[in-house]
């Protein structure tokens, strides 16, 4: 995980972006650049560029071309993809059992509801935010072995 890295939301509705723009840049994290792919597909080509290892993802769930299910399988399963170890987080407004189960099952690290209210989503970044910063993991050390 790199903490420094781009934040990859994944995310096809134009308006959500500029809302979560919005959030960002008020609750002041700023540091981590935003990068909005509208498909799955067009995400997994970044993150197939080999020095790109950005901080985390959000990614809705249903999108044109690779659904977030689809993406979350692809990056789980491919080795190179794996070892970048980011955080992958469902970001939704697709809520029921099945989905949420769908999702654990896939190792997800959190399914998060799109909040209605502005003031709703400010907390839930903020959330996910500061959890991730203080997260260690395994490539945040220079040599994994020791």
């Amino acid at each position: 995980m790199n903490k420094d890295g781009p934040i990859i939301i994944i995310e096809d509705d134009v308006d959500d972006q500029e809302i979560l723009k919005e959030v960002f840049k008020k609750l002041n994290y700023t540091k981590n650049e935003l990068i909005f792919f509208a498909d799955g597909q067009e995400a997994l080509e970044f993150l197939n560029q080999p020095k790109i290892i950005p901080f985390l993802i959000l990614s809705d769930i249903n999108m044109p071309k690779l659904t977030g299910f689809e993406l979350r399988n692809k990056l789980k399963t491919d080795a190179e993809l794996a070892i970048k170890c980011i955080p992958y987080l469902f970001f939704s407004t697709a809520l029921n059992q099945k989905s949420v189960i769908d999702a654990y099952s896939m190792s997800v690290q959190g399914f998060f509801v799109k909040e209605n209210s502005f003031s709703g989503l400010e907390k839930t970044i903020t959330v996910i935010m500061e959890y991730w910063k203080r997260c260690a993991a395994p490539n945040n050390f220079e040599n994994p072995a020791q």
